[in-house]
C-alpha cells in the first residue's frame, strides 16, 4: 500500500488492483427512507415555503419511517402544528420509490422502514457499548437528556424596548415564519435534535455490515462513486437515486471483514450533471486533502481504527462570566516563516494565551478552505478541519488541552456563504446554479466573490444545523463566532448601506426572513443541546433583538461583535490625538442596546492584513522598525504611540461591552501585517496585482519580540496580560455598576465606574493635572491597581504605587464621594477600595 503524508499523518493509498472491486448491484442496498411534502400556506397569497433544487414542486422533508435521519412523521408531543399554516400532506406525498436493486421485496407501506438494529446492551463495569457486533466506548454514567425547549410567545421583546410596537407586523411575521419552522422540523423530523444529526445518515456512515453513502445531488442525471478503492472506475460502483434527488450506495465489508474503502484513500462522486460529467468532494466529506503538486483537493474517507482515534480527557469548562478572547490563526501562529499545525499550536500558543489572561481562544480558518489567503472564510469542505495544519485527531488534542488549561475553544464558524470553486466546493455541487444557493444575483456575493445560501431551502437547513452540531459534538468546541451575519440578515449584505439607527433600516422588506429564522434555528440548537456553549454573531448593523433569546422574540445569539468600535478608532487615528473628542470616544464605546451583550476590541483581524495598518502602526509607523530596543534612545512618536497603544486598549476594555477580544499578536503591538503567500494575479481589466512569491515570511506571528527583555514590545505585552488579570479578579466587564463621571474636552479626561473600580484616563499630550477631583461612588480608602505609565509596561513610572487615597465627603461630577489624584499625560490608572486588595 502506498502512502502520502498528510501534516504528520500516513494516510493510505490503495494501488491499482487492490482493495475493492466491482461489485454485483445484489451485494449492495440502496434507496434511502426519504419521504417528500411541499408545504404551502392556506392563504390566498400562499408561496412555497421550502424549495428543492431540481426537484419542482417536490421539497425534501424526511418524515416517515423509523430511521433515525427520518425520525417520525408524528408531531412533538410539546409542539402542535397549527392546522392554519400547514396542510396535511396527502398520503401519496409520502410514497417512496423502492429501488431497482433492492434485494427483498417489502411489505406494503406508505412508508419504506429500515430494519432496527436490535437494542444496545452495555457489558457492565467496562463503559463499551455493544450495537450490532460493534464495540464502542461510552460514560457509565448517563447523561442528562439535552432538550431544545419549545417556542416561546416572543412577545417579550416590545416590553423590553416599547420603540419595537411599531414593527411588530414584521416581527410578528419573522417569529410566526420560526415558529412554523419549528412545528414543521418537529412533526417531519422529530424535532431540531434530530434534524440536525444529517451527519449520520447522509455523506459516509459504517455499520457492522459496511458503508453506506448518501449525497443529495437532485440535478445529477446519474452519479457514481469513484475513489482508490475502485481505481476510479466510474462503472464499478453507481449509485441509485430516490424520487426526491438523494443518491445512494451500500459497500459490504469486504471478505476479510475490512471495510470497502480504507481509511485515508481518496474518494469523489462522479456525476452526470447539466453542465457535464465532473468529480466533486462530496458534500459531507469529513477530511480532505491537497496531494503535494496538485491544485485540486481530495476527499478522503476518513474512519481510523478506534486505536487511533484520539479520546478526550479533560471536561469542557464552564462558560465565565465575562469573555476575554484570544482571536487566533493556527497556519500562521508560528514564529517562523510556515505554516504551522495543530500540535505546535497546543503545545507553544496555548500556554501563551492562558499565561496572558484569556479565558477563550477563538480560531479561525478551521473549516477546509482551498485558498489559504483567503483567511479560511472561502470555505470549500464545510464539515472538514484543514488539512494543513494537520489531521482531525490533532485539532481534537489541540482543542482538549486548551480544556485542560482552562480555556474555552470558540470556531469561526462561516455560514453566512461559501466558496465559488466548483472543483473543490459546494458550488455547482449536481451541475445546477441553485442546489445549495440562490440562483441569479441572489446567489452571488458581489464583493466577496462568493457564494449565498439559499435558508428557505430545507436540505441547505438540515446541511448547516447538522455542521454546526458536528463541531459542537464531535470536536468539542464551545460555541462559535458567526462569520459575516450581517450579510446574511440583509439582501444588500449590508454593503454601500449606513445603518443610522432607524428601526426602518432593520424591519423591512431588505431583511432576509429566511436567513433571520435559520439564525434563530440554530441558535435554538446551540443552547437547547449545549447550554454552556457560547453564540456570538459578528453584525455591524445594530440589529434590535439580535441577542434577545429566541423564546422572547429575539435572534438569539449571546454577545454581538462590537464592530463600530475598531472602525471609531481608525477614524481616530487618521488625525492628530489633539483632535480627539473624549464624548465622541465614550458615546462610540457605550452605545449598544439594553441587556444585548457585546464583545468589544480595539482592533480586527481585517487591519493586520498587508494594504492595512494595525493600530500599532498607525501609531508608530517606520519608527518601529528602528527604535524598539531599550538600549537605543526612544523617539516622541515611540512614546507618544506605546502611551495611547495601552490607553486605547483598556478605555475599550472598560467601556465597550461584556467581552473583549484580541488578534494574536496585537497584545504588543506586532510590527508587521500579513500577506500570506501568493502569486501574481490578473484582474479583468487587464491590470496586475504583484504577488511575493509565494512567500510565509509575513504569514506569522513575531511571539519572539513580544516575549524579548530588550525591546518595548514586552512592555506593551505585559500591560495587556495586566489588563486581562484585573478584569479576571475585578469582573468589571460584566459588573452591574457603570456610570461615566467625566469626559472633559479641555482637560482631555476621561473618568468612569465599573463595578467597584474606578477608571481615570488622560488623554492630554502634554497636560499633567496635580490634586484632579475624582469623584466616586463608594467612600474608603483606594489605591492604584493598574497603572499605564509603570515602568514595566514601558511607562515613565511617574506614580507612586504606595501612595493611599481616601475619599471626602464630597461630592463631585454627580456622585456622592470623591477623592484627589495625581493624572499624568497619556496615562490611564484603575483605583480599587484598598479593603478589596
Amino acid at each position: 500500500m502506498a502512502s502520502f503524508a498528510v501534516s504528520g499523518a500516513r494516510l493510505g493509498v490503495v494501488r491499482p488492483g487492490g482493495g475493492g472491486s466491482a461489485r454485483s448491484g445484489a451485494e449492495r442496498r440502496s434507496g434511502v427512507d426519504l419521504p417528500s411534502v411541499l408545504f404551502r400556506r392556506k392563504d390566498s397569497f400562499s408561496r412555497t415555503v421550502l424549495s428543492c433544487a431540481g426537484a419542482p414542486g417536490k421539497v425534501l422533508v424526511p418524515g416517515g419511517g423509523s430511521d433515525d435521519l427520518l425520525s417520525s412523521t408524528e408531531p412533538a408531543a410539546d409542539t402542535p402544528v397549527e392546522s392554519e399554516e400547514l396542510q396535511a400532506p396527502d398520503e401519496a406525498d409520502l410514497i417512496v420509490e423502492e429501488t431497482a436493486s433492492s434485494s427483498a421485496a417489502k411489505a406494503s407501506s406508505a412508508v419504506e422502514v429500515e430494519e432496527k438494529p436490535e437494542p444496545s446492551e452495555v457489558i457492565e463495569g467496562t463503559g463499551t457499548t455493544v450495537t450490532d457486533g460493534v464495540a464502542a466506548k461510552a460514560p457509565l454514567v448517563e447523561e442528562k437528556p439535552r432538550v431544545v425547549p419549545p417556542p416561546g410567545d416572543g412577545q417579550r421583546i416590545y416590553q423590553i424596548d416599547p420603540m419595537l410596537e411599531g414593527f411588530r407586523n414584521h416581527l410578528d411575521y419573522r417569529y410566526s415564519e420560526y415558529k412554523r419552522m419549528r412545528a414543521a422540523i418537529d412533526q417531519h423530523e422529530g424535532g431540531l435534535d434530530a434534524f440536525s444529526r444529517g451527519y449520520e445518515k447522509l455523506g459516509f456512515t459504517r455499520t457492522a455490515e459496511g458503508i453506506t453513502y448518501r449525497e443529495w445531488a437532485p440535478g445529477a442525471h446519474s452519479a457514481a462513486l469513484v475513489g482508490d478503492f475502485n481505481n476510479w472506475n466510474p462503472n464499478a460502483d453507481a449509485m441509485t437515486r430516490n424520487e426526491y434527488g438523494v443518491w445512494e450506495i451500500f459497500l459490504p465489508n469486504n471478505a476479510d471483514g475490512s471495510p470497502a474503502i480504507p481509511h485515508g484513500s481518496r474518494v469523489k462522486i462522479r456525476m452526470d450533471t447539466p453542465s457535464g460529467v465532473k468529480d466533486s468532494i462530496p458534500a459531507w466529506i469529513k477530511f480532505a486533502v491537497q496531494a503535494p503538486g496538485e491544485i485540486p483537493y481530495n476527499g478522503i474517507y476518513y474512519d481510523p481504527p478506534e486505536e487511533e482515534k484520539y479520546v478526550f480527557k479533560h471536561p469542557q469548562p464552564k462558560r465565565p462570566k465575562s469573555l476575554r478572547i484570544y482571536e487566533s490563526h493556527v497556519g500562521m501562529s508560528s514564529p517562523e516563516p510556515k505554516i504551522n499545525t495543530y500540535a505546535n499550536f497546543r503545545d507553544e500558543v496555548l500556554p501563551r494565551i492562558k499565561r496572558l489572561g484569556y479565558n477563550a481562544v477563538q480560531i479561525m480558518a478551521i473549516q477546509e478552505h482551498s485558498y489559504y489567503a483567503s483567511f479560511g472564510y472561502h470555505v470549500t469542505n464545510f464539515f472538514a478541519p484543514s488539512s494543513r495544519f494537520g489531521t482531525p485527531e490533532d485539532l481534537k488534542s489541540l482543542i482538549d488541552k486548551a480544556h485542560e488549561l482552562g480555556l474555552l475553544v470558540l470556531m469561526d464558524i462561516v455560514h453566512s456563504h461559501s466558496s465559488n470553486n466548483t472543483l473543490d466546493g459546494l458550488n455547482g455541487f449536481d451541475g445546477t446554479d441553485t442546489h445549495y444557493f440562490h440562483g441569479g444575483a441572489r446567489g452571488h456575493h458581489w464583493m466577496w466573490d462568493s457564494r449565498l445560501f439559499n435558508y428557505g431551502n430545507w436540505e441547505v437547513l438540515r446541511y448547516l444545523l447538522s455542521n454546526a452540531r458536528w463541531w459542537l459534538e464531535e470536536y468539542k468546541f464551545d460555541g462559535f463566532r458567526f462569520d459575516g451575519v450581517t450579510s446574511m440578515m440583509y439582501t444588500h449584505h449590508g454593503l454601500q448601506v449606513a445603518f443610522t439607527g432607524n428601526y426602518g433600516e432593520y424591519f423591512g422588506f431588505a431583511t432576509d426572513v429566511d436567513a433571520v429564522v435559520y439564525l434563530m434555528l440554530v441558535n435554538d440548537l446551540i443552547h437547547g443541546l449545549y447550554p454552556e456553549a457560547v453564540a456570538i454573531g459578528e453584525d455591524v448593523s445594530g440589529m434590535p433583538t439580535f441577542c434577545i433569546p429566541v423564546q422572547d422574540g429575539g435572534v438569539g445569539f449571546d454577545y454581538r461583535l462590537h464592530m463600530a468600535v475598531p472602525d471609531k478608532w481608525i477614524e481616530l487615528l487618521k488625525q492628530s490625538d489633539e483632535y480627539w473628542k473624549m464624548g465622541d470616544i465614550v458615546h462610540t464605546l457605550t452605545n449598544r442596546r439594553w441587556l444585548e451583550k457585546c464583545v468589544t476590541y480595539a482592533e480586527s483581524h481585517d487591519q493586520a492584513l498587508v494594504g492595512d495598518k494595525t493600530i500599532a502602526f498607525w501609531l508608530m509607523d517606520k519608527d518601529m522598525y528602528d527604535f524598539m530596543a531599550l538600549d537605543r534612545p526612544s523617539t516622541p512618536r515611540i512614546d507618544r504611540g506605546i502611551a495611547l497603544h495601552k490607553m486605547i486598549r483598556l478605555v475599550t476594555m472598560g467601556l465597550g461591552g461584556e467581552g473583549y477580544l484580541n488578534f494574536m499578536g496585537n497584545e504588543f503591538g506586532h510590527p508587521e501585517w500579513i500577506d500570506f503567500p501568493r502569486g501574481p494575479q490578473s484582474l479583468p481589466n487587464g491590470s496586475v496585482i504583484p504577488g511575493n512569491n509565494y512567500s510565509f515570511d509575513k504569514c506569522r506571528r513575531r511571539f519572539d519580540l513580544g516575549d524579548a527583555d530588550y525591546l518595548r514590545y514586552r512592555g506593551m505585552q505585559e500591560f495587556d496580560q495586566a489588563m486581562q488579570h484585573l478584569e479576571e479578579k475585578y469582573e468589571f466587564m460584566t459588573a452591574e455598576h457603570s456610570y461615566v463621571s467625566r469626559k472633559h474636552e479641555e482637560d482631555k479626561m476621561i473618568i468612569f465606574e465599573r463595578g467597584d473600580l474606578v477608571f481615570v484616563f488622560n488623554f492630554h499630550w502634554s497636560n499633567s493635572y496635580f490634586d484632579y477631583r475624582v469623584g466616586c461612588f463608594k467612600p474608603g480608602k483606594y489605591k492604584i491597581v493598574l497603572d499605564s505609565d509603570a515602568g514595566l509596561f514601558g511607562g515613565f513610572s511617574r506614580l507612586d504605587h504606595d501612595a493611599e487615597y481616601f475619599t471626602a465627603d464630597w461630592p463631585h461630577d454627580n456622585r456622592p464621594c470623591s477623592f484627589s489624584v495625581y493624572a499624568p499625560s497619556r496615562t490611564a490608572v484603575v483605583y480599587a477600595l484598598a479593603e478589596d486588595e
